[in-house]
């Protein structure tokens, strides 16, 4: 997994040499993203399936550990954009056939690497279409402590195409509104996946911006032992340098 980070991030930060001559456009943006799990882990059939809600107010106390970069890249018409996020919940909740309390932890990392094109740029926004892959390690494990022994894990890695679609519209000299969608999977490595992305922009400088938002992602995957059906939500805080 080291791996594919590496590679991720070079890619993010692609060339600043030559970013210059080909007038690139470059931002990279560290982020904190407060987000708590929720939906239903079956590590294998016939084990205990983990099923839990999650409320904005229990986010902080669910996260465990959490990482999360994300860049973007235009040269003229020409878009880019990459995003490696990893966190660490838990959660406690029941098993829904028995209804036994029990306790479950998800880890997951992803990788999305996507390339478009503006489709249009006008004073009022600008609207980018992009198409990518985003390569998913997830980890998860579901214990049941009323009943010994009765526990299970899974670790799974696939890789699932999606679409996407990113727009910014400025709403006054300083302050933008960025929203960000994709949808994938389509029974590729996942039966689907998605995310939803919305953060209000302060500029502090020609370099520097502000940001606060929140991000819903999901993935529901599925190959008749293992099944994971779960979201990530939460706020997010960022910082994006512009070069």
């Amino acid at each position: 997994m080291l791996g594919r980070v590496k590679a991720a991030l070079a890619l993010l930060a692609i060339g600043a040499a030559p970013a210059a001559a080909q007038d690139w456009n470059v931002q990279i943006t560290p982020y904190a993203w407060g987000t708590g799990v929720g939906g239903d882990v079956r590590p294998v059939p016939g084990g205990p399936t983990l099923s839990f809600d999650q409320g904005l107010s229990e986010v902080l106390e669910d996260l465990d550990a959490a990482f999360f970069l994300t860049g973007y890249m235009r040269s003229g018409r020409f878009v880019f954009l990459g995003d490696y996020s990893r966190s660490v919940s838990s959660r406690s909740g029941r098993v829904p056939v028995l209804g036994l309390p029990a306790r479950g932890e998800v880890e997951q990392s992803s990788i999305t690497l996507a390339a478009g094109y503006r489709a249009y740029s006008g004073p009022e926004l600008t609207l980018d279409v992009l198409a990518g892959i985003r390569h998913w390690s997830i980890e998860a494990e579901a214990t049941t402590p009323v009943v010994p022994g009765l526990s299970a894990g899974v670790d799974i890695d696939f890789t699932d195409p999606i679409l996407a679609l990113r727009t910014n519209i400025p709403l006054s000299e300083r302050w933008s509104l960025i929203a960000y969608g994709d949808l994938g999977g389509f029974g590729a490595g996942s039966e689907w996946t998605g995310q939803v992305v919305a953060t209000v922009n302060w500029q502090a400088n020609d370099s520097l911006y502000l940001s606060a938002g929140y991000r819903h992602l999901f993935v529901d995957y599925d190959d008749g032992g293992p099944a994971v059906d779960v979201s990530f939500s939460g706020p997010l805080l960022g910082l994006t340098y512009r070069f």
